[in-house]
């Protein structure tokens, strides 16, 4: 069996199981909306000087869960969620859309997406479960950098960590900013207000996304500089960095509306994206 067999049987799998992927990667972006939404959301409150709230996952659903008929939300999230893991995982498997969609390094950043995800989504299922699988992002990553920390080399590995998450924020807002994602977008179905709508949220919001990771990143690449496990943050806490800025509480506000911005590209990802 040659190569090029091996890619014909990928397609017709691939063909066969589409409108299930689609379904799946559709309602997992709407998840991944939800998600950023209330986080933004959380966020903006913070700079406001609600400081109770949790600007994370884990307070997103907390935020979910408070509200009527909020269990039957979370299972809806976390069903989305699994979608999004399953379809990464088909691109891995079937190839991604787009003609480059074959390449090996292409089905790797899928596998590795599909891990992501499919961690998410456990986290959303223990929760909604009522196993408080989405606690505080910030005693998780204390916790796991104080782990890694303990193994030999430790202090190497959490700081090559932080650089690569500081790095993947980078390019996150760079990608942004160049509006990488038209290619992987049905720009034709668009009008030209939608068109410019989904640019103002894919920008602002994949830009704020950005450098919340490259913050975030930075501050694990401290800790295992000065070996303290207690300076890597989560998102939250990383969140409530920005108060501590010369702008204030201002540059918090910013981020927040970013992040909200881009749980409303998510949406638009979930309505336009090339599955």
């Amino acid at each position: 069996m040659n190569a090029s067999t091996l890619t014909r049987g990928s397609r017709a799998g691939k063909q066969k199981a589409a409108p299930a992927i689609e379904g799946a990667a559709r309602a997992g972006f709407t998840a991944r909306g939800v998600i950023y939404l209330l986080v933004g959301l959380l966020a903006l409150q913070i700079a406001f000087g609600d400081g109770g709230k949790q600007a994370d996952q884990g307070g997103a659903l907390q935020e979910v869960a408070g509200k009527p008929f909020g269990e039957v939300v979370l299972w809806a999230l976390a069903v989305g969620l699994v979608g999004m893991a399953l379809w990464r995982l088909s691109e891995a498997v079937f190839g991604a859309a787009g003609p480059d969609g074959d390449k090996a390094k292409k089905r790797l950043a899928s596998a590795a997406r599909a891990v992501f995800y499919g961690f998410v989504a456990y986290s959303v299922i223990s929760f909604a479960a009522g196993a408080g699988g989405s606690g505080s992002s910030d005693g998780k990553s204390r916790d796991a950098t104080a782990k890694a920390m303990d193994l030999p080399a430790g202090q190497w590995i959490v700081g090559v960590a932080g650089v690569v998450i500081g790095c993947a924020g980078v390019w996150m807002a760079v990608q942004a900013i160049r509006r990488k994602y038209h290619k992987h977008m049905r720009l034709g179905a668009m009008s030209h207000r939608v068109r410019q709508a989904v640019d103002v949220t894919g920008i602002g919001g994949g830009v704020s996304r950005g450098l919340v990771f490259a913050v975030a990143g930075g501050f694990a690449v401290r800790a295992a500089w000065d070996y303290e496990p207690d300076k890597a943050k989560g998102m939250d806490d990383t969140l409530r960095s920005f108060t501590e800025t010369p702008a204030g509480p201002w540059l918090l506000v910013l981020i927040a509306v970013g992040l909200m911005l881009f749980g409303l590209f998510s949406f638009a990802m979930a309505r336009y994206r090339k599955v």
